[in-house]
């Protein structure tokens, strides 16, 4: 694949229009500066992005930041960052089924939704399945489309913004800063939207499925530098439109504020369209969530750490990991039981996790492990620049739920056990990584010069 087939994996696995799902939560819970919040997130993100790209490009293989902890530290860790990671992406494809499952549910109130998220699933499972170049070509179209839709409802915004509605203007500094907000509040935010940003690093799963290695520093800052400015563009707009989340009735801000700014802006026609924007978006967003947690248990099962016939086999017909694909979706089905409030707080926990450990990651396999600590240049990059990255997160581990933090740490420590079985006590070493089993030919570590770094 190529760099923006890369690019609207990354994008579509952000669902752009989650900005208007969750805005009345996030607005109430900042003081109405949505904005302000994304922004923050997309500091946080822009440097976690930077550790993201130096690791891929010294480390082409999929496994994201299971492999990098691995191979920059030690294969333990690696494995219960791997693991710990792995509430975050094994709950995300279910997380799109069940906003999925609520528009169905919206739109055909008579229909069971179980019917729904059988069908969905089935058909997503399928086509990733069979081929991945079809979820990228899928996942353009889909994207685009939301975009399109998107802009169109910025631009109708606009013209009811100069007509008086809302804030009656299109240039303020409210939807950032204003003296009922506390930055506390706008960290609380953050920590929220910071569910919306998980997606750039997922591409880094599809390394070995880009044409060259270097394609894929590039892309991972792509795609948090557009998402991040099609979130903040959004959420600037829609608060300049509703500066008050007394906009919207309770039941809209606890589950979804899209229909309700549909239908305000644009009454049933926008809403609609708005509506069908968010069900391509999200739709977009399951397909490359879907193929980016079964790339990831296929690099557990090819390196021992999860048993190799099953998690490491690929399908001689279709090239894909067979097992991990058709087992996602197989866990998407439990959206059937679930619903979203009791699963979308957990998935933060697993992507801060890794965040963290990619930043320190860079330290580790740079400045620790090469020997890159005696200029300026590399203390700045090596050192400096991941250290505010794991600061920074470390500001949103502080607004973390509790009760995801206690759940989160649960599955953690079931990881630990699972680690002391296949260690036998840490007294035989976790399985190391088997170059001779690739997914399209990645056979190397790649040491690349200093130009060809983030």
């Amino acid at each position: 694949m190529g760099l923006w087939s890369i690019v609207g994996l990354g994008l579509g696995y952000m669902t752009p229009t989650v900005v208007f799902d969750t805005f009345g939560n996030v607005a109430a819970e900042t003081n109405n500066v949505v904005p302000a919040a994304y922004l923050v997130a997309l500091v946080v993100m822009g440097f976690t992005a930077i550790s993201y790209g130096k690791m891929v490009g010294v480390i082409p293989s999929a496994g994201s930041a299971y492999t990098y902890v691995r191979e920059s530290m030690h294969p333990s860790l690696g494995f219960l960052v791997g693991w710990t990671s792995l509430i975050d992406y094994l709950l995300l494809p279910m997380v799109n089924v069940l906003i999925l499952r609520s528009y169905m549910e919206a739109l055909f109130p008579d229909v069971p939704g179980w019917v729904w998220v059988v069908v969905i699933t089935g058909a997503v499972t399928t086509i990733v399945y069979l081929t991945m170049r079809g979820t990228s070509n899928v996942n353009m179209i889909l994207l685009l489309f939301s975009i399109v839709v998107m802009a169109v409802f910025v631009v109708l915004v606009i013209v009811q913004l100069l007509q008086g509605a809302g804030s009656g203007t299109v240039v303020s500094v409210a939807p950032f800063a204003h003296a009922d907000v506390s930055f506390q509040a706008v960290l609380a935010g953050a920590t929220i939207v910071c569910f919306s940003f998980i997606g750039f690093d997922a591409v880094t799963m599809y390394a070995e499925e880009a044409k060259t290695p270097r394609t894929m520093p590039r892309a991972i800052l792509l795609t948090v530098l557009a998402g991040g400015l099609i979130f903040i563009v959004a959420a600037y707009f829609t608060q300049l439109r509703f500066p008050s989340v007394d906009a919207f009735p309770q039941e809209a801000i606890e589950d979804s504020t899209l229909p309700e700014i549909g239908s305000q802006v644009g009454g049933l026609v926008l809403q609609s369209v708005l509506t069908a924007a968010g069900f391509a978006a999200t739709l977009a967003s399951l397909f490359a969530s879907h193929a980016s947690v079964a790339r990831m248990l296929l690099v557990m099962g090819r390196n021992g750490v999860l048993p190799r016939r099953l998690f490491g086999y690929i399908s001689p017909r279709t090239h894909t990991p067979a097992f991990t694909v058709v087992l996602v979706g197989v866990i998407s089905l439990l959206a059937i039981a679930f619903t979203l409030d009791q699963i979308v707080d957990y998935i933060n926990y697993g992507a801060l996790i890794a965040f963290s450990f990619v930043n320190l990651s860079v330290i580790a396999w740079f400045a620790i492990r090469k020997g890159r600590r005696r200029t300026v240049r590399d203390i700045l990059s090596y050192i400096v620049l991941p250290v505010i990255g794991v600061g920074l997160t470390g500001l949103l581990w502080v607004n973390l739920d509790d009760h995801a933090l206690v759940v989160g740490l649960i599955w953690t420590g079931i990881g630990l056990v699972y680690l002391l079985i296949l260690t036998r006590g840490f007294r035989r070493p976790v399985v190391s990584f088997d170059e001779k089993q690739p997914v399209t030919g990645f056979t190397k570590i790649v040491e690349p010069g200093p130009r060809s770094q983030i």
